[in-house]
């Protein structure tokens, strides 16, 4: 389980609106129809089979009531919201029965992201500093260090400058979600999987002269 599974909770009965807020929210963000585990995600409850079961059984419902659509997809069903199930939402909305989903994944992300950010943006700095002197070491001698040192060093570079700024994207520059829209990463070229938190562990290896 990652660390964003770890904050939500296990499946709990919800009202359908809610649910169809879920869909919509969903497909908002994902930009296409969603499996049933992003529905869930969107409701704060934990993946599993439970989850899976629970929620399969509130949905289909949904769908023989005409809310909801279903196909299939690399061998995954796809849920949708139909214009039915979106004016019927609409309605609901207007007449306030309609109740606050949880955090959205993509807001959780952005806040995880900062806070594993300030958690380890002096150690990414302090290992930066120590790969920079051991470049420098191996260029003190005259004839230089051999080419395989080169090579490692050119890799232990690249993983502490990348974990620099991916660190300091996700701390300072990653700007705040709204759930209106999907939250994409409009990264300049070179600078894809800016946000990828969950590759720092392997990346901070890399910068140590550790795995390859």
């Amino acid at each position: 389980m990652d660390a964003e599974d770890q904050e939500l909770r296990p499946f709990e009965p919800v009202p359908d609106l809610l649910v169809l807020a879920a869909v919509e929210r969903a497909e908002l963000h994902a930009g296409r129809s969603v499996p049933r585990k992003a529905i869930a995600a969107h409701l704060g409850f934990q993946p599993g089979p439970v989850t899976t079961r629970r929620l399969r059984q509130q949905l289909e419902p949904l769908r023989e009531g005409g809310s909801l659509g279903k196909a299939r997809r690399h061998g995954q069903d796809q849920w949708t919201l139909t214009s039915e199930g979106a004016n019927r939402l609409a309605a609901a909305r207007r007449g306030g029965e309609v109740g606050e989903l949880p955090e959205s994944p993509q807001h959780r992300r952005w806040r995880q992201a900062r806070k594993v950010a300030e958690e380890h943006y002096d150690a990414f700095r302090t290992l930066a500093f120590v790969t920079l002197e051991a470049a420098e070491k191996a260029a003190e001698p005259a004839a230089g260090a051999d080419s395989e040192a080169w090579f490692e060093l050119s890799v232990r570079l690249g993983a502490a400058f990348w974990l620099m700024g991916s660190v300091t994207y996700c701390l300072r520059e990653w700007p705040e979600p709204n759930d209106a829209r999907a939250d994409r990463d409009d990264a300049p070229s070179g600078q894809m999987g800016r946000r990828n938190f969950v590759d720092w562990k392997r990346c901070e290896a890399l910068a140590s002269g550790g795995i390859r």
